[in-house]
């Protein structure tokens, strides 16, 4: 298992409600149809943070979903929401705990 995690900072706050909903409506189900998808996550760390950590089973896996993710900023015109390149941890998992049943996905509102 490797995991990515995407640490966007100098959020445009006025945005952020336009952020996460584009997030779940359409970069949500395109990144869970790459091969080796097993979860992601949206964190919102406040005073403009946005944290995202994505799953996959490969290295190669995870590293094509930011490709995809820094391509649906640009296609979805988010690119002044969002103004500085993320900062972008990577790397295999080597500690790891699951519940004993899958979770479904869910919006989470605050």
């Amino acid at each position: 298992m490797y995991a990515t995690v995407r640490r966007y900072e100098g959020i445009d706050k006025v945005r952020s409600e336009e952020i996460t909903r584009k997030i779940t409506d359409s970069l949500l189900p395109s990144i869970s149809k790459l091969p080796g998808f097993s979860g992601y996550f949206l964190i919102d760390a406040g005073e403009g943070v946005l944290t995202s950590v994505g799953l996959f089973e490969s290295s190669a896996q995870a590293h094509a979903s930011t490709r995809l993710a820094a391509t649906w900023i640009r296609e979805n015109g988010l690119a002044a929401a969002l103004p500085n390149t993320p900062k972008i941890t990577a790397g295999p998992l080597i500690v790891q705990g699951r519940p004993a049943a899958p979770v479904k996905p869910v919006l989470v509102e605050a």
